[in-house]
């Protein structure tokens, strides 16, 4: 119940709005209110619904990461981030579960196998900080631009790797130069 009167005053409001657009529009407060209205009313459409890979590909290019794609690649982003941190967990939970074992070799097994895990969580907490990277340029509006050229990464790549910070040209000059010069 406590909707119907809110409907009622915002269709009041809308209505009155309308009213007064169409008896003063040159007026200051009757301008602004007009296209205000609808742009508020689209973005949460918009936000709620993502785009699918597919439709992400179709798109022209000169729609290259509006806010449909950007709120794309932030939930793709934001779900690899949960499923490390939930990795992280349960290698924590794996790690402290352990039991020592008095065989040798076994104890040799379970240390390479422990060896194992560190190695791919440390490789995952570099990801996620290249993720959260890669979530502060989306905010900044930076994301899917080349750190180097500027130029647009590209969509297909960013469903490749979404931390790309360069685009396949810039990156294969990176890794020519690595190769002549070393790190």
């Amino acid at each position: 119940m406590e909707r119907k009167p809110t409907k009622k005053a915002a269709a009041a409001a809308t209505a009155a709005a309308h009213v007064s657009a169409a008896v003063a529009p040159d007026t200051p407060a009757a301008v602004p209110a007009t296209p205000a209205a609808p742009a508020a009313a689209a973005k949460p459409a918009s936000a709620r619904v993502l785009l699918t890979e597919e439709q992400l590909v179709a798109q022209p290019a000169r729609d290259y990461m509006n806010d449909a794609q950007l709120a794309f690649f932030r939930d793709r982003l934001r779900r690899q981030k949960e499923e490390l941190l939930a990795n992280v967990r349960d290698t924590s939970e794996h790690l402290r579960e352990t039991e020592a074992t008095s065989d040798v070799s076994d104890r040799a097994t379970q240390e390479e196998e422990q060896a194992l895990e560190l190695r791919t969580r440390d490789r995952e907490r570099k990801l996620l900080k290249k993720i959260d990277e890669a979530l502060q340029r989306i905010e900044e509006g930076a994301y899917g631009y080349c750190a180097e050229t500027g130029e647009p990464i590209g969509v297909r790549r960013l469903l490749a790797r979404p931390t790309a910070t360069l685009t396949i040209e810039a990156q294969e000059r990176r890794e020519r130069m690595q190769r002549m010069y070393g790190d």
